[in-house]
């Protein structure tokens, strides 16, 4: 599954209130604390993900940049910090059994909490707009318990975070269960520790873009890999080189799976399988590739073509609505890129939503589908060709199993294992088997990397 491109009023930090918030009017603070208590129940209560409750949302559309920005981390913060969250608010209630009525009352209270516990947001300000916010939705009855609710974390809060389980709280239990039985007990708890923090904002350049002059220009970082980190908070198309075409937000763990192609592909017919928003088809482009982008999503096939004329490569991609899974080339090809459709477990730095919208039989859904993409995949892929497989998701029966299943049925395939050069030195994210296998710990000092697996296949 690919990266979408960040939002262009997406903050990298959560010290917002003194960004915007200030001197505001009491109307203008309550209206931006109802569109975030709209989007919060839009994804619980319609199960929407965090990114379409927000581009569905006209009152949001219709807040100022700094307005928009301040809602977007208040909700981002509550989902991430969910657990802690309703902790902290069972904890202040003298009958923590009893479910909270009416049931907008525990959206309302996990806004206050956002903010008082794990926001720049003064107390008094966090308790007043709780109460407003709860007497403007017509339940002013319950305005005092809240006021007194509030006060008490407001005084008690911080101290009892101190007393909590932040991996376990944070985590749904049946998947933290499955990181452990993967990765060990440490490894889970660092991954659930690490998805706490905001993922750094990734570039990739094109082929003929000099990273270091573009470095300098941008005040970013060349990681081992070759992906740019920028530090600046600012909006994505205001940077230099954006509406030139000379680069696209891309984490850096998503932009290694083309890497392994090499120069390769160069004047080559290469099928971008699930292909949309378009980072990896970028990539492909960008080193020469003649692209043939698949996607069943004829409105993500849309963003990545305007992504592609951005770029000034819409001429090497050539893109079909399909479902991948049954789709079929004329000819078989000499490179194949699957970026199978997955839990998104390894994104959720950016997308905290993704591990409360699932559960294990969503996980055995993507299976099925991904089993069935591995097969069509390798029925294209002509010999002596290269079948690269990726996924975002953090789980190995997602990924190592996966491989492993293709190997066992197919003997025909085998895998090419990825070395150390080719990865700037990376060689901590190469398993012992010559995959890759990245957690989002990784790189941990300088920001870390979104989980991915990726492996490499050939065919004989």
């Amino acid at each position: 599954m690919t990266q979408a491109p960040s939002s262009p009023d997406q903050p990298q930090s959560s010290d917002l209130y003194d960004q915007g918030q200030q001197g505001q009017s009491q109307k203008e603070m309550l209206q931006a604390r109802k569109v975030a208590l709209y989007i919060l129940q839009n994804v619980f209560g319609q199960r929407h993900t965090l990114d379409q409750a927000i581009d569905e949302s006209r009152e949001f559309s219709a807040l100022n940049q700094r307005d928009r920005a301040f809602v977007r981390m208040l909700v981002t913060t509550v989902i991430r910090r969910l657990g802690q969250i309703d902790d902290l608010i069972r904890r202040s209630l003298s009958r923590p059994d009893q479910p909270l009525n009416p049931p907008i009352l525990e959206y309302v209270l996990r806004l206050g909490v956002a903010q008082l516990i794990f926001m720049n947001v003064p107390d008094h300000a966090a308790v007043n707009t709780s109460v407003m916010l709860v007497e403007s939705e017509g339940h002013g009855r319950i305005k005092g318990f809240v006021n007194a609710l509030m006060r008490r974390i407001a005084a008690e809060g911080k101290d009892w975070t101190t007393r909590q389980d932040i991996a376990r709280l944070n985590t749904p239990e049946w998947l933290l269960k499955m990181w452990i039985e993967d990765f060990g007990l440490k490894n889970a708890i660092d991954i659930a520790t690490a998805n706490l923090h905001e993922a750094p904002l990734d570039i990739s350049l094109k082929r003929a873009i000099t990273k270091d002059s573009l470095s300098e220009e941008l005040g970013a970082t060349i990681l081992p890999t070759g992906s740019l980190r920028l530090h600046a908070s600012k909006m994505v198309t205001e940077l230099p080189g954006f509406n030139d075409g000379m680069w696209w937000v891309q984490d850096a763990a998503a932009a290694i799976p083309v890497k392994l192609f090499g120069d390769r592909i160069d004047g080559q017919t290469v099928i971008d399988l699930c292909a949309a928003p378009g980072g990896k088809t970028a990539q492909l482009a960008s080193l020469g590739a003649n692209v043939i982008a698949i996607d069943r999503s004829a409105k993500r096939l849309h963003r990545l073509q305007e992504n592609m004329k951005r770029l000034r490569l819409d001429d090497r991609v050539k893109i079909e609505v399909a479902d991948a899974a049954v789709w079929k080339s004329r000819n078989q090809v000499p490179f194949i890129l699957l970026d199978a459709p997955c839990s998104a477990t390894g994104t959720v730095r950016r997308n905290p939503d993704v591990i409360w919208m699932k559960n294990p039989d969503d996980i055995h859904s993507l299976i099925e589908l991904q089993e069935k993409l591995l097969e069509n995949a390798v029925k294209m892929l002509a010999p002596g060709g290269t079948l690269i497989y990726c996924t975002c998701s953090l789980q190995k029966c997602e990924g190592e199993y996966q491989i492993e299943r293709i190997l066992e049925l197919h003997p025909e395939l085998s895998r090419e294992a990825v070395h150390v050069h080719e990865l700037g030195g990376l060689s901590e994210i190469i398993t012992p088997r010559g995959d890759i296998r990245i957690l989002p710990s990784h790189l941990a000092n300088i920001g870390g990397m979104d989980g991915f697996f990726v492996s490499r296949l050939r065919k004989d």
